[in-house]
């Protein structure tokens, strides 16, 4: 099936069939490793991408459902909001092993572009099913925080 796609800003055009998760389209078509395999099954968020500015799990969503559409990954994430989050979990070294945090990022910035003041109830809402097998939730939450901070001065 011939695809074609809005990547970062970069229209591609691939012949892939219909059926292969577009994490994999990612990954090895297009050799945008940021995008992770945790489970396969849409339940760790390590594969979360932006379709059309929503956080969607690319490991569950077949390429065929993203035809000209528009697909964010952790490798193309260069605006406002994204650079708050970005600097708020560095600032406070949110990651342990790594392995999560380009889901994680992908679904904080999803949220604060929604709710730019968000709640507790609103984080952990809005980041459920991000699994992180260090245990960071206490440092996203605050990194999530402090973004939201950042963004709002």
């Amino acid at each position: 099936m011939k695809i074609s796609m809005h990547v970062n800003g970069d229209v591609r055009e691939l012949e892939v069939d219909g059926q292969t998760p577009l994490l994999w389209v990612l990954r090895d078509e297009l050799n945008m490793t940021g995008t992770k395999y945790g489970c396969g099954k849409a339940q760790c968020g390590a594969c979360t991408v932006h379709l059309n500015g929503n956080a969607v799990r690319s490991c569950v969503t077949p390429v065929s459902a993203v035809n000209n559409s528009q697909v964010s990954t952790i490798e193309g994430m260069d605006n406002k909001t994204a650079a708050a989050v970005m600097k708020a979990w560095e600032d406070l070294d949110v990651p342990q092993c790594g392995f999560c945090q380009s889901g994680q990022i992908m679904s904080a910035v999803d949220l604060l572009t929604k709710k730019p003041n968000p709640t507790d109830e609103d984080i952990d809402a809005g980041m459920a099913g991000n699994l992180c097998r260090c245990a960071t939730y206490v440092r996203i939450r605050q990194a999530i925080k402090n973004a939201a901070a950042e963004l709002e001065a």
